[in-house]
């Protein structure tokens, strides 16, 4: 194959003896030659298997180095790597399965019950822990010696699916390669760097945006699952972990316990918040300890890194993603065609070698989101006059009340800044009057805090459109299976609610 695809072998020529993946949770950590063996023995044995090129091997595992062992062999023989969201349901992964027909499906002995359940005649299982076949029986000797290109499709990578069914975005070698070059290149990262990956590798921000750029680069990738705020925090202390990424609901857990008062975090350069937006008393709690604490922004389709902001202009512009990385351009797209001005609220495309190639047996998604070569994100955004960027929400979740749009993000924002709010999320719900009204769901801190008290606060720094009409005080907001409030589910919650109470018709959605 052509030598710059297979970069797992040149990294492993240059620094074969530098740790390169650690399992925190089995203490047992892998050299880069050890990746490039296994990654080899991987590759003869799928290969002896009769697995050849453009055939989908899936895999269903918690964090373990099998995602690194099938995606670089799937990388050398010119297969394709299907990691499946192991959170979904039989029913959703087997819409996968049929989906993407993998020749092989991989799994881990944790998600024995759920292979028992996934009957298919054609497919071949293989477990990828314990006693480990594919090593067992594969050598050493690279064996592959056909053709693969750049825009050949190495891994596919379904969404989440909030709304319909999930759609397999496929992530070529290109993709994937220069995801990692502009994010090593825009954000700096050495082979000093080592991050910590609590993020499922199923999902692009566990896989993509920095565990493969810092193997890329020769760092430290230490992995882990099952996220507790307490373990956590002793791995970023333990393994001198420099660079991090955690979805919000993960950084709101932490900064509740006394290890995250105790401790300086000496080692770490930046945290990094990606996923959703991060509510603004996170930046709080790490300016409070003089920590670097920044957000991200990306998506399945693109990178996902697309920008890079300095974690010390990061306090200055609070809530900024901020500027397009070295090799991706971006533009913010009005609804009226043209490009948003500075301060106007526009559609986020993009465009780089890092995009996606399509959506898997889905030509009608494909052509209505790649259009001349950019990528349509669905999501909103504005440029201030510095040229940073904010992400205002999603255009699917923008609310227009009586006439007038409001963004969620904003309303959450402030929300969250009263000091009894522990959480909160802003949708829209159907209305006879209004078309649609503003919506909280709020779980309170410990005390009491009246719907009044709320309106009152909103009062001061939203414009009376945007004051929430109806506010639900929740125990706990319903997440996602990568850890993002679920606002569809709040949103059938508040329908139901209303209907329930005569305030509105029952939307069907």
């Amino acid at each position: 194959m052509r030598w710059e695809l297979d970069w797992i072998e040149n990294r492993a020529r240059l620094t074969p003896n530098a740790e390169a993946i650690i399992d925190a949770e089995l203490n047992t950590s892998w050299t880069y030659l050890d990746i490039n063996n296994r990654c080899t023995a991987t590759a003869n044995w799928l290969t002896k298997q009769g697995v050849k090129k453009g055939d989908r091997i899936a895999l269903l595992s918690p964090n373990h180095i099998s995602y690194f062992d099938l995606l670089f062999a799937c990388g050398r023989i010119g297969a394709v790597f299907v990691p499946i969201n192991w959170r979904l349901s039989i029913e959703e992964i087997k819409f996968i399965i049929e989906d993407c027909s993998p020749k092989l499906i991989g799994y881990h002995s944790n998600f024995k019950d759920k292979i028992d359940k996934l009957i298919f005649s054609e497919i071949d299982f293989f477990e990828v822990d314990c006693e480990v076949e594919y090593l067992e029986n594969g050598n050493l000797t690279n064996e592959f010696t056909g053709s693969i290109d750049d825009v050949d499709p190495l891994a596919i990578i379904y969404t989440g699916g909030t709304t319909g069914k999930p759609k397999g975005v496929v992530l070529s070698h290109q993709s994937i390669l220069w995801n990692g070059i502009n994010t090593i290149v825009s954000w700096s990262l050495t082979s000093e760097d080592t991050t910590l990956t609590y993020m499922p590798l199923f999902h692009t921000g566990g896989l993509n945006a920095l565990s493969i750029p810092i193997l890329m680069v020769g760092g430290k990738v230490v992995i882990a699952s099952d996220f507790d705020p307490v373990t956590a925090i002793g791995y970023l202390n333990d393994y001198h972990v420099t660079i991090v990424l955690f979805v919000p609901t993960m950084y709101h857990m932490m900064v509740e316990t006394n290890e995250f008062k105790d401790s300086t975090f000496p080692s770490i350069k930046t945290f990094l918040s990606g996923g959703a937006p991060c509510p603004l008393e996170i930046y709080e709690e790490f300016k409070r300890k003089d920590l670097l604490f920044k957000e991200g922004y990306g998506l399945t389709e693109a990178g996902p890194n697309n920008f890079f902001i300095d974690p010390e202009d990061a306090n200055q512009k609070r809530g900024s993603v901020g500027k397009p990385m070295l090799f991706n351009g971006i533009k913010l797209l009005k609804d009226d065609g043209n490009e948003a001005n500075t301060n106007e609220v526009g559609e986020v495309l993009i465009k780089g070698k890092h995009s996606f190639a399509y959506y898997w047996n889905n030509e009608a998604a494909t052509s209505e989101t790649l259009i001349d070569g950019w990528l349509h994100t669905g999501d909103l955004a504005k440029r201030d006059e510095d040229g940073y960027y904010y992400i205002v929400g999603r255009k699917k979740d923008m609310i227009i009340t009586g006439g007038e749009n409001v963004y969620p993000l904003e309303v959450e924002h402030w929300i969250s800044s009263h000091p009894q709010v522990n959480e909160v999320a802003v949708v829209g719900l159907p209305d006879t009057k209004w078309g649609e009204i503003v919506a909280a769901f709020i779980v309170m801190k410990d005390g009491n805090l009246s719907i009044d008290d709320i309106k009152k606060h909103c009062s001061y720094k939203l414009g009376s459109y945007k004051i929430p009409k109806e506010i639900f005080m929740m125990t706990e907001l319903p997440k996602t299976h990568v850890g993002k409030i679920d606002k569809k589910e709040l949103k059938n919650y508040g329908i139901k609610v209303r209907s329930e109470k005569g305030k509105t018709r029952v939307s069907k959605e």
